[in-house]
């Protein structure tokens, strides 16, 4: 089980950008180098990581160690936000925030399926929508997922966030065509 102590249900006040964040049963984290080649074989090789997205950054181990090592370099930026999901020292996912501006950011999340259904992405969700919001003051966080993707519209609900608009045939991955469900989670709500 991940130290956590009492952290998990505060976020202090941390300092901006790419912090470690605790939960219940796993630690966020910044990306390591060591991180690319679990990333490379767990997510890259699995077509079921980017069914829905078709953006798949770690489709060669050459790949997954520039995508982790342009992690690496950002967290000099106080707005750069990607994290590993660290379960006891195992890789078990990634979660990040893109696309900054000013007064909202779009979050994205990936669980390995070994994990899926046991509510991590959930937590993690939770986690990082409570950072962004309270330490980092974004006012507004949002997500989008192909309809089909049962298990990440039902992790954006649980997570506090809210369906705002669906766009029917909005989202194209390869040949297939889904409706595009946007969430949002507001600071004020």
């Amino acid at each position: 089980m991940a130290n956590t102590g009492n952290a998990k249900n505060a976020c202090p006040t941390l300092s901006h950008g790419t912090a470690e964040l605790p939960t219940e049963r796993m630690i966020l984290r910044r990306y390591r180098t060591e991180d690319a080649e679990p990333l490379y074989q767990h997510m890259g090789t699995d077509p079921a990581m980017y069914e829905y997205s078709g953006w798949n950054p770690y489709a060669t181990l050459e790949m997954a160690q520039e995508t982790v090592q342009r992690f690496i370099d950002s967290y000099d930026d106080e707005h750069c936000y990607s994290w590993v999901l660290d379960v006891d020292g195992e890789l078990i996912g990634t979660v990040g925030a893109y696309d900054y501006k000013g007064d909202q950011i779009e979050v994205g999340l990936s669980v390995l399926p070994a994990w899926q259904g046991q509510g991590y992405a959930t937590e993690a969700l939770r986690k990082v929508l409570e950072y962004l919001t309270v330490n980092e003051g974004i006012p507004c966080v949002t997500a989008w997922c192909a309809s089909d993707n049962a298990g990440s519209f039902k992790a954006m609900e649980k997570s506090g966030m809210k369906l705002v608009r669906t766009e029917k045939d909005g989202l194209t991955v390869g040949d297939k065509v889904y409706d595009k469900l946007t969430y949002e989670y507001r600071m004020d709500a």
